[in-house]
């Protein structure tokens, strides 16, 4: 065999590749404890904006249903209450007597702040609300008579005189009841007194009070301070 002497020459040319372009660099991550501040902020935000939306709504539920805040206008209740008193009236025993389908009667004693439409005939605002205490409550017979109040029931078929006989006594009210009254008190009413007899607009001159007006029962005197006291 006769070698080729003219052999084809065989080039290896490089191939050439298109340069790659440079990865893009990653961005940058804000350090863990900036992002944590950074949520922490916005937190705080929403918690302040939602405190400031739900106090309101807080504030008149309690007002509505629980206490509320009086301030005494005038001296019917003197020498118990005076003019100017910081009162704190607590409505939890309305509020509960509704919810259940209930009327709330205060117990005999007690001072409540109440509304009757019957003071339109004394020349008054028929919403104004009145603060007086209990004397007698429902089926009973109230008598005043020669400046004295009695109260008859089942248990005192004679009588009883609760300015003489109830813990508030005649240390707190002015005595000489004005008026001449007979009546018997309906189901579902109280009746009202001032502890200041002479100068107080109450059922000894409209009647017993429809226990549906009763907004509460006065548990504090808050100001003056000297003069703080519960009831």
């Amino acid at each position: 065999m006769t070698p080729n002497n003219n052999p084809q020459s065989q080039s290896v040319e490089p191939i050439q590749q298109s340069p790659q372009p440079a990865p893009a660099p990653a961005p940058a991550r804000p350090p863990r404890h900036q992002a944590r501040r950074h949520s922490e902020g916005w937190s705080n935000v929403v918690s302040t904006v939602v405190v400031l939306l739900l106090a309101p709504v807080i504030a008149l539920f309690l007002t509505a249903f629980v206490f509320q805040s009086y301030q005494v206008d005038g001296p019917s209740m003197e020498t118990t209450l005076h003019n100017n008193d910081r009162l704190i009236l607590w409505k939890v025993p309305k509020t509960w007597a509704k919810l259940t389908g209930g009327v709330y009667i205060p117990n005999r004693g007690d001072v409540v702040i109440f509304t009757d439409r019957a003071l339109a005939n004394f020349g008054q605002d028929p919403n104004k609300q009145l603060i007086k205490r209990v004397i007698a409550l429902p089926g009973e017979r109230v008598v005043i008579s020669n400046g004295t109040v009695t109260v008859y029931n089942d248990d005192n078929p004679n009588g009883f005189k609760p300015d003489e006989t109830l813990p508030y006594g005649d240390m707190a009210v002015i005595p000489e009841t004005p008026g001449d009254v007979d009546t018997v008190v309906p189901e579902n009413a109280v009746f009202m007194l001032g502890d200041n007899r002479p100068n107080s607009l109450d059922s000894s001159e409209f009647g017993p009070v429809d226990a549906h007006n009763i907004v509460g029962k006065l548990v504090m005197r808050v100001l003056p301070i000297n003069k703080v006291k519960a009831f």
